[in-house]
């Protein structure tokens, strides 16, 4: 069976999701500002400016994690894991997964299930301010968060029994990358000499294919531990 449109299709879902709400950053950001204005020129605090605050970075810091999850961007050990063969690296994080992501993921959903349904059916509001603003759509957010992340790793769990099978990583969708960047940058640079650039290229290379769940160590070297 062929897993490349299942992963590819779990991708989009994952990225779309990621970027959409990403956006909230530039929400959260201005409303600080006019807040920051509000408070400390005019005068004049919004009471309920803390709540909205949390809203949005809550949800900006939970409807991410998908994506995260989908560009590898979550925090490993890659000291150790970079040095893995694809096959190790793929067995390692199928057990991680069954131990703790699958375990933790599930309780994360059905207990924030719990929290908004409950909250939904009191019609919470919140009780940092008096009268303040409702929260039973903002608690929504965990379990849609939960579920996301959860559909996420499952298409991680199939890259990672592909792996085992083929001995490589499944191709991840095509992102703006940083090192996109540092070739434009150093590409139209003056003071950076061939070899500089050359050497700096390889480095950015090689954390870009750590992140992607590739291993940097030489294909010779590679070649010699395999069997």
């Amino acid at each position: 069976m062929n897993a490349k449109p299942l992963l590819r299709a779990i991708d989009q879902v994952s990225y779309w999701s990621g970027k959409a709400f990403a956006w909230l950053i530039v929400t959260l950001t201005f409303v600080v500002s006019v807040e920051v204005f509000k408070r400390y020129i005019l005068n004049a605090p919004t009471a309920w400016i803390f709540d909205l605050n949390n809203f949005l970075y809550g949800t900006l810091f939970m409807m991410t994690g998908a994506y995260t999850l989908a560009a590898a961007g979550h925090v490993r050990a890659d000291f150790v894991y970079i040095y893995m063969r694809p096959r190790v690296q793929a067995a390692l994080d199928l057990a991680l997964y069954f131990l703790f992501f699958i375990p933790g993921i599930l309780g994360l959903i059905y207990a924030g299930y719990d929290y908004a349904a409950l909250s939904w059916r009191i019609g919470e509001h919140s009780t940092v301010t008096a009268e303040g603003p409702p929260i039973y759509h903002f608690k929504s957010v965990i379990p849609i968060a939960g579920a996301l992340v959860m559909l996420q790793g499952l298409a991680e769990i199939v890259r990672c029994v592909s792996c085992l099978r083929t001995g490589a990583w499944p191709a991840r969708l095509e992102d703006v990358e940083e090192i996109d960047v540092i070739e434009t940058q150093l590409g139209h640079s003056e003071f950076v000499d061939e070899e500089s650039r050359r050497v700096a290229m390889e480095g950015a290379h090689a954390i870009e294919e750590a992140a992607r769940h590739r291993s940097v160590v030489d294909e010779s070297e590679r070649g010699d531990r395999t069997p």
